[in-house]
């Protein structure tokens, strides 16, 4: 269904072929944005170009990006600035989940891949692309958080340590560009069929069995609006639009969170540490204020 919400806007979307990126992709083109997804897999690139020619037409390029290197990434910013002109919104969606396992098992330098790719891939895009939202006062930054952010996830440290970082990354990023004009936020997709799920299914054991039982799961019901990854790319929308203005650092899940109601408590929001890293469950929280020990 076509509508309006992001109409002349231009998007970058890394991890854009695939998964839950190519699907953002196509929500925002149906929303009028122009839109460029940024992947390393050529070959799924070469695919989702195919898919969105007919639909989108000129609104739609691929850009094949390592987003661990800079000039990669410098590349990019510059191809979109050619096609579209300046970015008004970046989607960094790219990331990778192994390895699997305990950490006494798990491989060092696979581990350190992992946070390169997931956390430094969102850092430098941010560099890129943020000199441009800042001096035109305008710009959205969508990160994608992921399971493990906010709890323990057993057997997957290293994406989960990542996953965290980003969000802490997101809050400092959100109130350091905030007077620019820039608002940041992070999605938390919740469950949803990807080819992360299938690596689950792949590494058996070493996944853990309520991962195990869970990944299973969602593949069988995976065409259910639940594992499809709708609601991420719904709550990516939103939080592209202009309907979140002065929504900012925060963490909000697709999936458990009542997001289509957060713009009628914005002014709470910004004095409260809900859908933040600190974030609790219970009554008589007392928060920790910038200033007291």
């Amino acid at each position: 269904m076509q509508g309006h919400r992001l109409k002349n806007k231009v998007a970058v979307i890394t991890g854009g072929a695939g998964g839950i990126g190519r699907l953002v992709a196509k929500y925002f083109l149906d929303e009028g944005a122009s839109v460029v997804a940024a992947d390393i897999n050529r070959r799924a690139l070469a695919a989702v170009g195919k898919e969105f020619a007919g639909a989108y037409g000129g609104k739609f390029a691929a850009v094949k990006t390592d987003v661990t290197r800079k000039a990669d990434v410098a590349r990019l910013a510059f191809a979109v600035h050619k096609k579209f002109g300046p970015a008004d919104i970046l989607v960094n969606a790219s990331a990778v989940q192994k390895p699997i396992g305990p950490v006494k098992d798990t491989d060092a330098r696979a581990w350190q891949s992992t946070l390169v790719t997931n956390v430094m891939g969102t850092v430098i895009c941010c560099k890129h692309f943020l000199p441009s939202m800042i001096s035109r006062r305008s710009g959205k930054i969508i990160n994608f958080s992921g399971g493990g952010a906010t709890f323990p996830r057993v057997n997957f440290s290293a994406y989960a340590c990542s996953k965290a970082a980003i969000v802490r990354f997101t809050e400092i990023l959100a109130e350091e560009v905030g007077p620019h004009g820039v608002e940041v936020n992070a999605v938390s997709p919740g469950p949803v069929y990807t080819g992360m799920l299938e690596d689950i299914i792949r590494a058996g054991k070493k996944s853990g069995a309520s991962d195990l039982a869970a990944a299973l799961n969602i593949k069988k019901m995976r065409r259910k609006d639940a594992y499809s990854g709708k609601s991420s790319a719904l709550l990516s929308v939103f939080l592209a639009s202009d309907r979140s203005d002065g929504i900012t650092g925060k963490l909000i899940s697709a999936v458990w969170d009542d997001w289509k109601n957060l713009p009628r408590r914005k002014a709470g929001l910004a004095k409260s540490a809900l859908y933040t890293l600190r974030r609790v469950d219970g009554v008589n929280i007392k928060e920790a204020r910038r200033g007291r020990r």
